[in-house]
């Protein structure tokens, strides 16, 4: 049983992969009064209405998290939000900074303070790799929101609403991912473009995602950020899961990109916890009455990396997720 049983959840950003992907997963076992997904393009909201056959306990908004106004209309007898609304795409944001600033930070905060109004009780933003160290625009903006989202808990102390960050690595066949890229040129007998043969990254499902921010909801008290244990995998073994013996040729690592990923810095692990499947990043300052969880203390020198992960999927571990995702 999860507290997001029989509620009111919005999702911002509802109409991506996530996003879809929580409300199936929401519809079938969650039994929710009313999901509102939150998004500004019709377009992907039509598509989406398509897919759940206009189920009578959906409300669409059209809305952008950049207009506070109309995330408090959204957010009316709202219990639960998930924040997943955020622009992406790590070169578009060198190009185009403001935009991301608007949307991953100032946007942040529209949910954020809309959320206090409207009496939620309880906020989970997702967050990236790429927010940890962060190397690009992209990953800042998301560190930003990450810190806006943990801190909003004194701005919360006298309210009933709490919030907390949920992060994870790369969503394996999610839109934008480079699984299907790479079945296409197979297809095609086209070599395979890699940015580097070292390169490593962390590797989730979209369901292992979705699960893992439902139990999040339960854990919470505000102010953690989540980081499930969740493998790395070699961009090579990728290549080789995809089609077996393929030629491939290195393009270089791209403008802003980390040859290994990183969820949990060096100095974020000296207040992180180990909790089963997951770390618990604590916040720096709380004073809303935040008892920290019981759990182990990581061994000094720790830093959450790609490239040092005790978990690993090789090419036939690939192989066999991605039948099960097809």
């Amino acid at each position: 049983m999860t507290i997001l049983q029989d509620s009111s959840i919005l999702v911002t950003g509802g109409t991506g992969s996530f996003g879809k992907a929580f409300i199936r997963y929401a519809l079938d076992n969650l039994g929710p009064r009313r999901i509102v997904i939150y998004s500004r393009d019709e377009l992907k909201q039509y598509e989406a209405r398509q897919m759940f056959a206009d189920d009578p306990r959906l409300r669409w908004f059209i809305g952008d998290i950049r207009d506070q106004d109309r995330l408090r209309r959204a957010m009316h007898e709202v219990d639960y939000v998930v924040h997943a609304a955020a622009l992406k795409q790590v070169d578009t944001a060198e190009y185009n900074p403001f935009e991301y600033v608007k949307t991953n930070i100032v946007g942040s905060q529209n949910v954020v303070e809309a959320s206090i109004d409207a009496g939620v009780k309880k906020v989970v933003a997702l967050s990236t790799d790429k927010a940890s160290s962060p190397l690009n625009l992209y990953g800042a903006t998301k560190l930003a929101a990450d810190k806006l989202f943990q801190s909003a808990n004194h701005y919360a102390a006298s309210y009933v609403t709490r919030f907390s960050v949920v992060r994870y690595g790369n969503v394996m066949g999610s839109r934008g991912s480079v699984v299907p890229f790479f079945r296409k040129l197979a297809a095609e007998g086209k070599p395979l473009p890699i940015t580097d043969s070292r390169m490593t990254r962390f590797w989730i499902t979209l369901p292992q995602a979705v699960e893992f921010v439902v139990d999040s909801f339960d854990q919470m008290q505000g102010g953690e950020l989540y980081v499930p244990r969740i493998p790395s995998m070699k961009i090579t073994d990728l290549v080789e899961a995809i089609a077996p013996g393929a030629e491939t040729y290195e393009i270089g690592i791209r403008p802003g990109e980390k040859l290994h990923e990183e969820m949990i810095s060096l100095d974020d692990a000296r207040r992180t916890l180990r909790l089963g499947d997951r770390f618990v990043v604590l916040p720096t300052i709380a004073n809303w009455g935040f008892n920290p969880p019981q759990g182990e203390d990581l061994p000094d020198g720790f830093a959450y990396q790609s490239d040092s992960n005790d978990l690993w999927l090789d090419a036939q571990g690939i192989r066999e997720i991605l039948e099960t995702l097809d």
